[in-house]
């Protein structure tokens, strides 16, 4: 994305550095002026904090003596120094390395990536906690083994290795924004109740988590450089794109591209993130389709070469097959690929935000997620691009297997259905704390 007119100036690494060293910041700017953005950084809607001596991740937590109790927003204890702007207002000085670094980075991305949603939906998107926080805490907690968000709080941790070393969360910029992406649907889809609860619904919130991510992704100049580069438009190729959330050169949490279907949950479902693939293989397989739409309404590549990668999807192996045309269709012409790769993304998340909007959380189905994008595309394009749709969604068997019971109680891998998602009326549900137990937790000897 090219730096905008009067915002505030951050440096945010669209690919780990400790997975991609070779790949530096890229300068971007979000919506607000200077000045707006204090130290923190903070605004009026996020600020960010390195706690000192901060135990435990919000949530149900036990007490001194063992009694669980809610753990919520504000933290009140010590905190590092915060990053400060520059005299002119940006944050775009910090030396790479230093918490400063990370703090600021956690925060360009949080604002970056609300920027770009806002702008697909059409309006604020307002957090689903703000009838009791005015503000999302932002936590830095380098010992915890995840990032998670929750009722007024995101907490970004890293990913610790066997080995003892650690990929610091906070330079992530897929996971920070994938966390973003579960408030983004808080706010929108909402939460569903005991009664009207449904698996697939937290599968959704894993896949629109990681769509947010993978959208957002795409406004990076870098990256939109880099994968044409690499893949000269034939996106079923194994690349940087459907890669999310790399935690070394060869590992990374999930690939947006995938083959599961949903038969595979048909018996039951242990893992959130694992019923998420489906949808979201499919999301990313529309995406694809309706780019090479519009690489053939452009006259960039034949309409057979289209239909033969529709095939790809049972045959992965052909996608390299396919490479040599693709190959001969981009030279020269990256600012033609560039500018269709822009409008399939922008298309997508214009059709993704709509279709947020017209779900709820209650008895929540991946069928309700792909009727309802048809009826988006139809009024967005007339129809132009419904047979993607309809393909991809029946071949992952959305709509004709539905995801079977939870077969095991939430992990500590569990986000969207987690103590981290209570809200503070939970606390008059557990026990009582003792007056001693009260005392202690107030720090009183």
């Amino acid at each position: 994305m090219a730096c905008c007119e009067g915002g505030v100036r951050f440096r945010l690494f669209p690919k780990p550095p400790y997975v991609h060293p070779e790949w530096p910041p890229e300068t971007v700017c979000v919506s607000e002026p200077p000045g707006a953005i204090g130290p923190g950084p903070s605004d009026d809607r996020i600020h960010i904090i390195n706690p000192i001596g901060k135990r435990f991740a919000y949530g149900v937590n036990p007490g001194p003596l063992g009694t669980p109790h809610l753990s919520l927003p504000p933290w009140k204890g010590p905190t590092s120094p915060p990053a400060r702007p520059s005299a002119e207002g940006h944050f775009d000085h910090l030396p790479v390395g230093t918490p400063e670094f990370a703090e600021a980075h956690v925060f360009g991305t949080v604002r970056f990536v609300l920027d770009i949603w806002e702008r697909y939906f059409g309006r604020r998107i307002e957090w689903h906690f703000a009838t009791d926080y005015s503000r999302l805490e932002i936590a830095i907690l380098p010992a915890l083994n995840n990032a998670y968000a929750g009722y007024g709080f995101m907490e970004v941790g890293a990913h610790l290795f066997p080995d003892g070393s650690h990929a610091p969360f906070a330079l992530n910029f897929d996971v920070i924004a994938h966390e973003l992406g579960h408030l983004i649907l808080y706010s929108t889809v909402g939460l569903p109740s005991a009664a009207t609860q449904h698996g697939e619904y937290y599968g959704f919130q894993e896949s629109g988590a990681d769509t947010t991510a993978l959208l957002a992704g795409l406004h990076f100049d870098s990256l939109l450089e880099r994968l044409l580069a690499e893949t000269h438009g034939n996106l079923y190729t194994y690349n940087e794109l459907d890669r999310f959330a790399e935690l070394s050169p060869n590992d990374q949490i999930r690939l947006a591209s995938n083959d599961v279907k949903m038969s595979a949950f048909a018996a039951g479902w242990v893992d959130e993130h694992a019923l998420s693939q489906p949808l979201t293989g499919a999301v990313f397989d529309i995406l694809v389709d309706i780019f090479q739409e519009m690489l053939v309404d452009r006259a960039l590549i034949p309409r057979e070469v289209a239909e033969a990668t529709r095939l790809v999807r049972n045959s992965p192996e052909n996608a390299a097959a396919l490479q040599p045309v693709f190959d001969a269709a981009f030279a020269d012409r990256y600012e033609e690929f560039r500018t269709v790769l822009v409008e399939a993304r922008d298309y997508m998340g214009f059709a993704l935000a709509e279709t947020w909007k017209r779900l709820t959380a209650d008895y929540f189905t991946y069928l309700d997620v792909g009727e309802t994008m048809i009826e988006i595309e139809a009024a967005m394009s007339g129809g132009r691009y419904r047979r993607a749709m309809v393909e991809s969604f029946a071949w992952r068997e959305i709509g004709r297997v539905s995801a079977g019971p939870r077969l095991a109680p939430p992990g500590p891998r569990s986000h969207s259905c987690s103590p981290r998602t209570l809200v503070p009326g939970i606390q008059d549900q557990l026990p009582k704390m003792s007056y001693r137990e009260r005392a202690l937790m107030a720090g009183i000897t």
